[in-house]
């Protein structure tokens, strides 16, 4: 028997668990299906500003007091903005569940947005701008999808940007808030040791259900690829490690394909014992840090691949890195290295759904990508069939030159000729 179970409830706000009665804690998550790529240009940054101002007062509650409310019993509260979704969640011992449904339901359903509070955080989260653009590694990864997105909402900032922060006041934040915030739009998942089970939290729901706003959820406008050779950007600047980020645009979370690539992600950089991390760090010293990751997104994703070096080393790499996609390209894993690679995921995904968080994190995700939570044993078996032909194919359909972006931030004054490197 599955441990997942949904109610949809006459308004369309969803409730969902996933009852682990063995677990001391609860973890409960308000989800919303609103991310940064359904913001119009000029509101660039506004779901990430609205996470922000729902922690800083409600008519009951100061910032202070919302913080206190959950800390005071031994909890946790955080909240994140991505592309497709934003949370807000909590965790605490099981027998503070209602505390914590209180406090987030009210953070959602009152928060104020007093002026001087957005004024305030206006410039907070301008700092956050500023120490991300002073991370190289992560200033990298936003130069890498405004090159596999351009001219479309997944290519901006989920932070915004100086001028669209200046734009957003209390007038725009509301009425975003009004109109995108929408019952039809909203998850609540509990995971972990639920009070009477799941019936027992759609109850407790139900008593804040009415207040959260009716309307259609927003649409998103559709990335269409238009790419047809390498592109490459690179931004100068003073740093004692070159970051490189390749991205190569792939399959939707649709796409049957993704296991394999998600297993192929796996061979190339995932890990210590992959190829990746193998030939630039083991064998070759040229690297200290080398990642790689897939993500999955509604009607497209991305294979990308991090890496941190000696501007010098630069070019040596790249072809290393070239050689690697080539040769998985073109041969199939070994059996061995290919199940490896399928128990090391099986088994990250295992140890991760033991804690209550993942599980939460686990149960809205599936549940606002598909319409429905697929079990984590779908997940293994899928994982599990994955051959060693299908993740070459995978390999050769998405691994060509005209899907590939490469963003560098280095102290180098030219890229000439790194481009030609992405050739096949």
């Amino acid at each position: 028997m599955s441990i997942y179970q949904v109610t949809r409830l006459e308004n369309g706000l969803s409730v969902a668990t996933a009852d682990m009665p063995h677990m001391a804690s609860v973890s409960l998550g308000l989800w919303v299906g609103v991310g940064g790529r359904h913001e119009p240009a000029e509101l660039n940054g506004v779901c990430h500003y609205i996470e922000h101002m729902l922690f800083k007062g409600t008519r009951r509650r100061s910032a202070r007091e919302i913080s206190e409310s959950v800390e005071g019993i031994g909890g946790y509260l955080n909240a994140f903005t991505s592309e497709e979704n934003t949370c807000f969640y909590a965790k605490a011992r099981h027998d503070r569940f209602e505390d914590l449904l209180e406090v987030l339901m009210d953070m959602f359903l009152n928060s104020v947005f007093d002026p001087g509070e957005i004024n305030k955080e206006r410039d907070v989260i301008k700092e956050e701008l500023a120490m991300y653009l002073d991370q190289p590694h992560h200033h990298v990864l936003e130069l890498l999808n405004e090159l596999q997105f351009p001219d479309h909402p997944l290519g901006r900032s989920l932070t915004g940007t100086q001028q669209t922060l200046d734009r957003l006041g209390r007038p725009e934040l509301l009425a975003y808030l009004r109109q995108s915030y929408v019952a039809p739009a909203t998850l609540v998942v509990a995971a972990g040791r639920l009070p009477q089970g799941h019936a027992g939290v759609v109850r407790r729901v139900q008593r804040h259900a009415r207040r959260i706003l009716s309307g259609t959820p927003p649409v998103a406008v559709p990335f269409v690829p238009a790419q047809d050779r390498p592109r490459l950007r690179l931004v100068r600047k003073e740093t004692a490690q070159t970051q490189l980020a390749l991205g190569i645009q792939t399959c939707s979370r649709h796409d049957e394909r993704r296991f394999a690539l998600r297993v192929l992600s796996t061979l190339l950089g995932e890990n210590m014992s992959s190829r990746l991390f193998q030939v630039l760090r083991e064998d070759r010293g040229l690297a200290y840090s080398v990642q790689s990751s897939v993500t999955y997104l509604e009607e497209v994703g991305a294979f990308v691949l991090s890496v941190g070096l000696d501007a010098d080393k630069l070019p040596q790499a790249l072809k290393l890195v070239m050689r690697e996609l080539r040769r998985i390209a073109a041969k199939a894993p070994p059996a061995t290295e290919l199940q490896r690679a399928r128990e090391y995921l099986i088994g990250q995904m295992d140890l991760g759904l033991e804690g209550t968080e993942n599980q939460m994190t686990w149960t809205g995700e599936q549940l606002l990508a598909y319409g429905r939570v697929l079990s984590p044993g779908l997940a293994r078996r899928q994982i599990t069939q994955v051959t060693g032909a299908q993740v070459r194919a995978a390999a050769a359909d998405f691994f060509r030159p005209e899907r590939m972006n490469l963003a560098i931030v280095s102290p180098l004054k030219s890229a000439k000729g790194l481009t030609d490197l992405l050739s096949w």
